[in-house]
């Protein structure tokens, strides 16, 4: 899940991985323009960027209580061994849609612990020892072996091997990371404190890419620099519940179910 932050005295904005991964398909849906070519083959990444974290909803279903916070695990924190069953979920989940949106989830799983093919100075394989370290090693391995058998399938297919050459296969998963990271960025921080961010290695085209930058204008609104989306302005959602930390004993999950479901809303315009 994750635990949007709030401010002091205020309950937190909890989402599920699924409501996350909805509202980046939003982003995906919305994303082309004169100057930035649109998710393609478009059924297909549409759909993967909508379910990249599909891998999540057994574990989120279950809403274990992290005894730091009262609340439910947020993503960062949640411990190991169920961030690595949710590595390969996703890409089981997407590969049976589809193999293209298999190799791209694949991928996406690969880079979330290698530093996003050189995207990300985040390398997270590298932070682990021991148990850890041999447990996440056999899981990469097994991604890797995924992407060569699925690659080997695209390959049998001329419109499909098209897909996955002059660099059409690292332009979607390039989006992918896009939609992902600036979604986190509403998920993951409350409105108040959000700040100014820059997003790089945004895909313009096959061959180049380059940086976003989204500023908050305090009343709900933010300008995107250069502007990535096919309408002037977005006005966009997304849900999820609003809960206090819960006491030792008491079932966080209980809790979620009770709390309604609501919305926070933004809108995107170019600078």
């Amino acid at each position: 899940m994750i635990v949007q932050s709030a401010p002091p005295g205020a309950p937190h904005f909890v989402m599920t991985m699924a409501q996350h991964t909805a509202f980046a398909g939003k982003l995906a849906a919305q994303f082309g323009n004169d100057r930035f070519e649109a998710v393609k083959p478009r059924d297909i990444v549409l759909n993967v960027v909508a379910c990249h974290d599909v891998g999540w909803c057994a574990f989120d279903a279950r809403a274990l209580r992290n005894p730091a916070t009262g609340l439910p695990y947020h993503l960062v924190d949640t411990p190991f061994e169920h961030l690595l069953e949710t590595s390969a979920a996703s890409p089981d989940f997407n590969e049976a849609q589809h193999a293209y949106g298999g190799l791209l989830s694949s991928m996406h799983s690969w880079g979330l612990y290698n530093g996003r093919y050189g995207m990300s100075d985040k390398v997270l394989v590298e932070g682990l020892e021991g148990t850890r370290r041999t447990a996440a090693d056999h899981m990469l391995a097994a991604e890797e072996a995924r992407q060569q058998r699925l690659r080997a399938t695209l390959c049998r297919d001329p419109e499909t091997a098209a897909w996955l050459e002059n660099g059409q296969l690292m332009q979607n998963y390039k989006q992918l990371q896009f939609f992902d990271t600036l979604a986190l960025y509403f998920h993951c921080n409350h409105a108040e404190g959000r700040e100014p961010a820059s997003f790089t290695h945004v895909p313009v085209n096959r061959s180049d890419a380059c940086e976003v930058t989204i500023t908050p204008l305090g009343d709900g609104s933010y300008t995107c620099s250069p502007y990535p989306f096919r309408e002037d302005a977005l006005a966009l959602s997304y849900e999820g519940r609003y809960l206090w930390p819960v006491d030792e004993g008491n079932s966080v999950r209980e809790a979620l179910a009770a709390a309604p479901i609501e919305r926070q809303q933004l809108s995107l315009r170019a600078a």
